[in-house]
C-alpha cells in the first residue's frame, strides 16, 4: 500500500493532473518528473503486507497517508483527502470524494503513489519471475490468480486477500 502526500508550487503550475487511473503508463512517468521537479515537497508513505494483514485494508491506506504527510517537508497545514473519510493528520483535513479527478494536488498525489507502486511491483517482478507482477502490478488478475494456484503464495501476498487465504485453508 502506498500513499503520496504533496504540496504544489503555485508558480510553478503543472499541466495534465488528473486521476492517475485515467492516464497511460507514460503520461504518469512524465507527470511523476514533473511533480518531483516542481513541487514545493513531496512524499510517500507505504503500510506493509503484514500491516495490511494485520489492520486492514483501510486502516493500511489511511497508516500509509498519516506517514507520507509526516514525511512533508515543510510540513502541511491543512490536507486534502480523496475518499471519504480523513485520518488524523495533526492538522486540519478534508475528504473530498473523487478527489483524484476533481483537485489537481490529489491527482498529483494520485499519480506520485500509482508510479511509485507500479515501480515496487516491476521490482517484485524481477525477484519472482513467473507471476507476472510488471504486467497485473498486484490486482487480482485472472493470471495473477492463475500464478498463485501455479506456483504458490509468496511472503509479499497478503494472507488476508481471500485467494491467499484459500490457498493457505488447503494446505492445512
Amino acid at each position: 500500500m502506498v500513499a503520496a502526500a504533496i504540496i504544489l508550487n503555485p508558480d510553478r503550475p503543472i499541466d495534465g493532473l488528473r486521476d492517475s487511473k485515467q492516464l497511460s503508463a507514460a503520461r504518469r512517468e512524465y507527470l511523476y518528473g514533473q511533480i518531483r521537479d516542481r513541487a514545493l515537497a513531496w512524499a510517500t508513505g507505504s503500510a506493509s503486507v503484514e500491516e495490511i494483514d494485520r489492520l486492514n485494508i483501510l486502516q493500511a491506506t489511511l497508516l500509509a497517508m498519516q506517514r507520507a504527510v509526516a514525511g512533508l517537508d515543510p510540513a502541511a497545514e491543512h490536507v486534502l483527502v480523496d475518499g471519504n473519510r480523513c485520518p488524523d493528520f495533526g492538522c486540519s483535513a478534508q475528504a473530498i470524494v473523487r478527489g483524484d479527478s476533481l483537485v489537481a494536488v490529489i491527482s498529483a498525489a494520485s499519480i506520485l503513489a500509482k508510479v511509485t507502486r507500479d515501480r515496487e511491483m516491476l521490482a517484485l517482478d524481477s525477484c519472482y519471475p513467473g507471476y507476472g507482477f510488471a504486467s497485473h502490478k498486484g490486482y487480482p488478475s485472472k493470471a495473477h490468480l492463475e500464478a498463485l494456484q501455479r506456483l504458490g503464495i509468496l511472503p509479499v501476498h497478503r494472507r488476508t486477500f481471500a485467494p491467499v487465504r484459500r490457498l493457505l485453508e488447503h494446505q492445512d
